[in-house]
């Protein structure tokens, strides 16, 4: 075998492209960043009050109906 025969190899399946291993770092840094802002948004943003019927807030355990 040859110097050639080297470069003329075919490429592998999970070859060392120093290129598209760059590629795959990049999208992938790039989707941790988008997820990271999404959470933040998340964390900024206030909750959402839970209400029922004619916009009454509904409280989970009243003293009331435990007393019925």
């Amino acid at each position: 075998m040859s110097a050639d025969d080297d470069h003329r190899k075919e490429p592998t399946m999970f070859g060392n492209d120093p290129d598209f291993i760059l590629t795959i770092h990049r999208t992938h840094a790039a989707e941790l960043r988008a997820d990271a802002d999404v959470d933040r948004l998340a964390r900024m943003l206030p909750r959402r009050t839970v209400r029922g019927w004619l916009s009454r807030r509904d409280h989970a355990g009243r003293t009331a109906d435990a007393r019925r």
